[in-house]
C-alpha cells in the first residue's frame, strides 16, 4: 500500500510533462546535472587544498597559529620571566 506502482510514475510524470513542457523539463534537468557536476568539482578542490595545507605543516597535522617574534609580550610573559 505504502509503495508506488510504475502505474503512478507514469502519471506523474505525464502530468509534469503537461504543465511544464518537455523542453522546460530537459533544460532543468540540464542545469540540475550542471549543478551536480559544479558541486562535485568544488569539493574536489576544496578536499585538495585541505590536503597541500596539511602537507607544508610539520607532522602533517593543522597546527594553530604561529607565535610572532615581534608581538608584544604579555603581561603573563612579564611575570615568569620575572
Amino acid at each position: 500500500m505504502g509503495s508506488f506502482s510504475i502505474w503512478h510514475w507514469m502519471v506523474v510524470l505525464l502530468v509534469v510533462l503537461l504543465l511544464f513542457g518537455g523542453g522546460k523539463v530537459s533544460s532543468l534537468m540540464g542545469d540540475f546535472a550542471k549543478g551536480i557536476k559544479s558541486f562535485k568539482k568544488n569539493m574536489a578542490e576544496d578536499a585538495d587544498e585541505s590536503m597541500e595545507a596539511s602537507a607544508d605543516k610539520p607532522g602533517g597535522t593543522i597546527a594553530g597559529p604561529k607565535a610572532d617574534a615581534k608581538a608584544p609580550a604579555t603581561a603573563r610573559d612579564h611575570t615568569a620571566a620575572g
